[in-house]
């Protein structure tokens, strides 16, 4: 059994015309996002063996708070440009060449790619976390899978059962 962790990057700003796109940091609202996400995949959701991170600002900045939570406990953080906008076939390469021995990853990207994963993925799940997905992933958002594959590779399209899929704007609710 593998578990994913699909994040994207909470909500960035638009402030700085000047800053390429890949520079563009998180405005308030994001930061509030990237704390409460944090806040929710520290308590709630599998602790990830390994974390693969777009190395533009906003995704690093959404992980941030999370590695503040997690401290000593933090799994290896590989940043990866190749993740950056990344399509859902490169996502899912890359995941598929995860070493065997790692049974959860999380991956913090940007969309369409994270989205299009994460329904290309979705086989199965409950209907009303499955209509969610479909419908749209804000930023800051996280999708939760589970494939029972032994290796990574084994990764495919449909393999995947939707566990979680939790927005910010859940979170402030509770």
């Amino acid at each position: 059994m593998k578990t994913i962790l699909l994040l994207r990057h909470a909500k960035s700003g638009w402030g700085d015309a000047a800053l390429a796109d890949h520079e563009r940091p998180l405005n308030r609202r994001g930061e509030r996002a990237a704390k409460a996400m944090a806040d929710h995949i520290a308590r709630r959701a599998p602790r990830p063996d390994v974390i693969l991170c777009s190395t533009a600002t906003r995704a690093r900045q959404t992980l941030a708070p999370l590695m503040l939570r997690l401290a000593a406990l933090a799994p290896p953080i590989l940043l990866e440009k190749g993740l950056y906008l990344a399509s859902e076939d490169a996502l899912l390469a890359r995941l598929q060449a995860l070493p065997d021995n790692v049974g959860t990853a999380l991956l913090v990207g940007h969309n369409d790619g994270i989205w299009r994963l994460a329904e290309t993925l979705a086989g199965q799940g409950r209907a009303p976390l499955l209509a969610a997905l479909r419908d749209k992933f804000p930023t800051g958002t996280m999708a939760t899978l589970g494939a029972a594959v032994g290796c990574w590779h084994d990764l495919v399209a449909g393999s995947g059962e939707l566990l979680a899929f939790v927005r910010p704007r859940d979170l402030a609710a509770r």
